[in-house]
């Protein structure tokens, strides 16, 4: 069975045109894309690394990881979205890859294969087994490399937050973007990177104020976060 969930697939495919509004639906991933790229070449660095990005929506963070020199390959599974991407990265000349397909596909094709990076964010919580995405981000791992994870906590918090609040009250996000049922905690994705032979090297949280329409990077990984992990050498 694939570990795809059909209405996210169409959820996203039917509101694929809006990724580049900066002011629309995607809004808040434009506002984080700043923090989650300079984490990334923090902790690695960018330039001149073979790098994919799992679930890559519009190209966000593709087309920004491309521009600081990295070679990227970005899959998402809708359609649509892919289209968006490609016409996109025309647009701006960005030499970036898309693919229309599944990490568990691109696995099977067995071509391309020994990224430095593998990049999955605000994805794991869209799919029916997020710790087989999690297996197959480090499959494609070489030795050493690095894998880098975000998405929601599950408490009665990031519930009010990420959903009651972001959905229904502050209409950060459309309505029914979030499943709270299939919220992440820490101590889940931890587990299921170490049984993927990696390393949880950091993990931070991504806090917002909703009166000063600010997002930064901090210590409280009660609602949003992000882990960095590290590809285990084989013995």
């Amino acid at each position: 069975m694939k570990n795809l969930d059909q209405e996210e697939v169409k959820k996203f495919n039917d509101i694929a045109d809006r990724w580049w509004d900066e002011t629309g639906e995607f809004k808040p991933l434009h506002q984080i894309n700043p923090l989650r790229l300079a984490y990334i070449k923090d902790k690695c660095g960018v330039q001149g690394l073979k790098i994919l990005d799992v679930g890559c929506g519009g190209g966000l963070l593709s087309e920004a990881l491309s521009s600081l020199g990295a070679e990227v390959i970005a899959i998402d599974a809708s359609e649509n979205t892919i289209e968006v991407a490609t016409a996109h990265g025309l647009k701006v000349n960005s030499k970036v890859t898309y693919i229309k397909t599944t990490i568990e596909e691109l696995i099977d094709q067995n071509v391309h294969k020994d990224f430095d990076v593998v990049t999955c964010l605000e994805m794991l919580e869209h799919v029916p087994e997020p710790s087989q995405i999690v297996r197959c981000c480090s499959s494609l791992l070489k030795e050493t490399g690095h894998a880098f994870f975000s998405t929601i906590n599950r408490n009665p918090r990031s519930y009010l937050f990420a959903v009651i609040g972001a959905e229904y009250i502050l209409n950060l996000l459309p309505k029914g973007t979030h499943d709270y049922s299939k919220f992440i905690k820490p101590s889940e994705l931890a587990s299921w990177i170490r049984s993927s032979d990696l390393s949880l090297e950091n993990t931070v949280g991504l806090s917002y104020n909703p009166l000063t329409d600010h997002y930064w990077l901090s210590k409280d990984v009660q609602v949003n976060y992000m882990m960095h992990t590290v590809k285990a050498l084989n013995d």
